[in-house]
């Protein structure tokens, strides 16, 4: 974390609160709602929470706000828990709004009893109207003025079920006249039919989020309560609704969200994508999930990393995707296995080495690792596979790979020139024809030769065969949020390809599913959970470098 002279603002409350003795310890939450798969944004506030209590001591509660039965399920729950795990936190006690529904429902009726709430029957467009505007002041209802043992029967009815759907709601009785829209007397309570994911059908009657939420921070003692921007102006009800049910008196404190170039961060819309296709998924690579980084290859330190670098900040702003990238590419540089994989393959023929000889050269796996990552063997023979982009029949200027009379060294082994190459019907290139130099080889060369290029391959008797898949920005504009029309317009086209039939070396036919590998000259590569034991299927999590090209078409 951050040392002293670069206190973020919510590190500098903690510190003086703790100096200050106002609390004994710090305690924090981080709270989703059960109602999607946590994204890059969760990952910052999971960050910044557990974080928090990691650097100052205190622990972190994880609660789910599950006061939503119909958008909730327990599939959400167990990948969130997943997630925050994987990331490399652990929560102190898991909870759940749900644990205090009878006693959000007692305080709910001690709001009514000291005349702070009122059963309204009023629908949702009127009580929309009767709010008036910014500049407007709302106008009181009839339903304002009952009587407090109206209200408690009336409220007892919505809670027996004696009242469909839509029929009434709790509201509280605060000020018609606020300049805070969210203070002219919001929506405590609403009914709802629906078969809640742990409390089954106890309940027809459910919280809103602005009540559950601050009391349920005021039942777990939470001492910071860490949200992002959008509750500014939540934080006055907040604290309205402690003040008024007595309770223990948590703090919120509000941070900057994480918004990412080229993806949505809505949960809303990362559904939307789910259901209608466009995504194989919640953990498609291309989504922002987490579990679609950890699928796509994203490690959790360079996850924890990106959110260290970003900071925390009170005004929000749009982190560049390039920035979470260059944090992979950093990572895997040191951890990843460098490896050998052909995905647009070509024939090279050695033709002055001997047929059916065999023999097993050895690589380094990672020469950046302070062990150089350990060594594996490589097979060689007579037959490679080579790039195809690797040969050029008419070299252009400063061509340093394969081209009639070029010489190149193979990555690990020998130094070969072209002597001849074939092409098919169609004019294209199927087979680079080379002699080596028997005495060249990488570790022991002794030919004297210098050569500029260097080029990869697999040995074509050795090889397996893989499938590839190449991921992309899953947007063509930085912002889809920001563009007119629907934000689906704009998802990229090219964002996924397949590569069916790629050449991999022998060494990854045993490959460790999210191991990562680097694919040497062509990126970062891991094992997709698609795989079978007749076909691995690798997903590209980032390339060597920056190479996206926005569309200038959008």
């Amino acid at each position: 974390m951050s040392d002293e002279k670069s206190l973020n603002f919510i590190e500098e409350r903690i510190e003086n609160d703790l100096k200050s003795g106002k609390y004994n310890q710090l305690i924090t939450r981080f709270p989703p709602e059960p109602n999607g798969y946590l994204h890059i944004g969760h990952a910052k506030a999971i960050c910044l929470n557990f974080g928090l209590t990691q650097k100052y001591g205190g622990y972190t509660n994880l609660r789910f706000d599950d006061t939503n039965p119909v958008t909730e399920k327990t599939e959400y729950v167990n990948s969130q828990q997943e997630d925050i795990q994987w990331l490399g936190f652990q929560w102190k006690n898991e909870l759940y709004a749900s644990d205090y529904f009878d006693q959000l429902y007692t305080f709910a009726e001690k709001l009514i009893m000291d005349g702070l709430a009122y059963v309204d029957n009023s629908t949702a467009e009127e009580i929309a109207t009767q709010k008036g505007t910014p500049t407007i002041p709302g106008t009181a209802n009839i339903y304002r003025s009952r009587s407090v043992e109206e209200n408690l029967s009336l409220f007892r009815d919505m809670k027996a079920g004696k009242f469909e759907d839509g029929f009434c709601t709790l509201r509280a009785k605060i000020d018609l006249a606020s300049p805070n829209m969210l203070m002219r007397d919001p929506i405590i309570y609403r009914i709802k039919h629906a078969p809640h994911h742990r409390t089954g059908n106890k309940w027809c009657i459910y919280p809103m989020y602005d009540f559950a939420h601050g009391q349920s921070d005021g039942i777990e003692q939470i001492t910071h309560s860490i949200c992002t921007l959008e509750y500014v102006a939540h934080r006055e009800l907040y604290d309205w609704f402690i003040e008024k049910l007595g309770i223990y008196p948590s703090k919120q404190y509000e941070f900057a969200r994480l918004n990412l170039t080229y993806t949505v961060m809505s949960k809303r819309k990362l559904l939307q994508l789910v259901n209608e296709n466009f995504v194989a998924g919640w953990d498609d690579p291309r989504m922002p999930t987490i579990s679609g980084l950890r699928r796509r290859g994203y490690t959790p330190a360079s996850i924890r990393e990106f959110c260290e670098r970003i900071g925390i900040a009170k005004r929000e702003n749009l982190i560049e995707l390039s920035l979470l990238e260059f944090c992979i590419r950093e990572d895997l540089n040191k951890n990843a296995h460098r490896v050998m994989a052909v995905l647009d393959p070509i024939k090279l023929t050695i033709e002055n080495y001997e047929e059916g000889k065999e023999e097993i050269l050895i690589g380094e796996n990672n020469p950046e690792a302070d062990d150089k990552g350990g060594t594996r063997e490589i097979p060689f023979s007579k037959e490679l596979w080579i790039e195809a982009e690797d040969f050029m029949e008419v070299p252009a200027k400063k061509w340093f790979r394969l081209a009639p009379g070029a010489m190149v060294r193979l990555k690990h082994a020998f130094i070969v020139e072209c002597i001849d190459y074939k092409k098919d019907e169609n004019g294209k290139v199927t087979e680079v024809i080379c002699r080596y130099l028997p005495n060249s080889k990488s570790g022991s060369d002794q030919s004297g030769v210098n050569v500029k290029g260097t080029i990869h391959w697999v040995s074509a008797k050795h090889a397996q065969e893989a499938e590839v898949r190449l991921y992309d920005r899953l947007f063509t504009v930085e912002s889809p949020d920001a563009e007119e029309g629907d934000f689906k317009d704009y998802l990229n086209p090219e964002s996924k390809s397949i590569i069916e039939k790629a050449y991999i070396e022998p060494y990854l036919a045993t490959v460790e599913s999210h191991k990562p590998y680097q694919f040497i000259r062509k990126g970062y590569f891991c094992v997709d959970k698609d795989s079978t034991a007749g076909k691995l299927v690798f997903n590209r999590t980032v390339g060597l470098k920056e190479t996206w090209k926005p569309n200038p078409a959008k």
